[in-house]
């Protein structure tokens, strides 16, 4: 079996910088073990898998571990596969989804703009272990699906040198740690997620579901510029709207070639 495979960097507006996925256009369904099995061939973050529906199309995201229920950098990278080489006479594309709904990506120049579900943290108790899994003792704890470790600072999230095998442990796939911004940029953040087979998530876009909700509120506005402090870096547009956010964001091309199974 041959199968067509882009690789596109989202998040950035280069090469190199970002968070890589792979995406595999499907004429129909392939086996999950199949699929999970090119997700931890690749060794990126998350491969998506998607098949036309419609007008639209079902996706589905797999880390080099399991199927997740909601990712952002690869849906982007979908949407810039299919705005690019599938279907370039689109600007708008309906992503129907197992247990996130349906996510709508349009395009505005060279600006990807995803509209996703808002999922706003609240306080949460503090695992005995997080301190030292982080490195650092954060100001403020919350969940949502994630957890979300609030520092005082920039410099404090940087400097973070997690544990990556004491997180996995935590009862949660996802830690997000952030801080408020410097000038233009709203606030900073990194992502762990070691369980799902991710030390360090360059950019992750379905972080920005709990942490825009929450800088929103704190900085009373709804339009915010992050930045994901990762070594690739990623820059993110966001917009707050009651039960949805908006995530924008660019992307660069990479590769384009061909599986066989």
């Amino acid at each position: 079996m041959r199968l067509p495979i882009y690789q596109v960097d989202a998040f950035t507006d280069h090469v190199f910088g970002g968070n890589p996925a792979a995406i595999c256009p499907l004429e129909s369904w392939i086996p999950d073990a199949t699929m999970q099995a090119i997700a931890a061939e690749n060794n990126l973050s998350e491969t998506a898998f998607f098949v036309r529906e419609g007008e639209g199309y079902l996706i589905r995201w797999f880390t080099p571990a399991h199927e997740i229920d909601l990712a952002g950098h690869p849906t982007l990278a979908t949407a810039y596969t299919i705005f690019r080489f599938l279907e370039p006479g689109r600007d708008r594309i309906s992503f129907r989804t197992v247990k996130a709904g349906t996510l709508v990506v349009t395009r505005r120049g060279d600006l990807l703009s995803m509209d996703f579900p808002a999922r706003p943290p609240k306080p949460c108790p503090t695992p005995p272990t997080l301190a030292a899994a982080l490195g650092r003792t954060p100001a403020e704890l919350m969940a949502a699906r994630d957890y979300l470790a609030v520092f005082e600072r920039a410099a404090d999230v940087a400097d973070l040198a997690p544990d990556f095998g004491a997180l996995a442990k935590l009862d949660r796939m996802l830690t997000i740690a952030t801080a408020p911004g410097e000038g233009e940029i709203d606030f900073v953040s990194r992502c762990f997620a070691p369980a799902g087979g991710i030390n360090e998530d360059p950019v992750t876009g379905s972080a920005h579901c709990t942490l825009v909700p929450y800088w929103a509120a704190r900085l009373s506005k709804t339009k915010l510029r992050a930045r994901q402090i990762s070594k690739r870096v990623g820059d993110l547009y966001c917009e707050h709207r009651g039960e949805r956010v908006t995530i924008a964001g660019k992307a660069a091309f990479y590769m384009q070639g061909t599986i066989e199974v």
